[in-house]
């Protein structure tokens, strides 16, 4: 993950998030958190967050119910927020924003995807499977 550009990594299973977090931020908490799992991984995070925080919940991974972290909530005055890609896509105006930011990333080489593995149309169950096993690093290519 760092060499991907990431400045930090927390290996959640083998760390105490919320003392990673405060060590991270020398404190004050996260101002902003994206966040794809859920689960039982909302307390520590939401618990680390910044008075007038934002967590925006783009996914649901974890197989485990997600608490509503009322506490960390109204003692943060924390935002929460569900994001799915279907806002920018049912937008005109975001999609075409969207797609000249992408395509300007990937011209200059701000943008590199990383593709963790190519599978044929002929064996799509199979991509499906390695998708679904949430294995993968990166992006997942079915040709044609």
């Amino acid at each position: 993950m760092l060499d991907a550009g990431a400045a930090h990594v927390i290996a959640a299973s083998e760390e105490d998030v919320a003392a990673r977090l405060a060590d991270i931020t020398g404190n004050e908490g996260a101002r902003i958190v994206l966040d794809a799992i859920g689960g039982s991984l909302s307390e520590p995070l939401t618990a680390s967050m910044s008075r007038g925080g934002i967590l925006i919940e783009y996914g649901g991974l974890s197989r485990e119910p997600t608490p509503f972290p009322l506490p960390a909530v109204l003692g943060k005055t924390l935002t929460l927020r569900g994001y799915l890609v279907h806002e920018v896509i049912g937008n005109p105006d975001w999609l075409e924003c969207a797609k000249a930011f992408i395509l300007d990333g990937l011209e200059v080489g701000a943008l590199r995807p990383v593709i963790a593995r190519t599978f044929s149309f002929e064996q799509i169950v199979e991509a499906h499977r390695y998708l679904e096993s949430n294995e993968q690093f990166g992006k997942v290519v079915v040709t044609l």
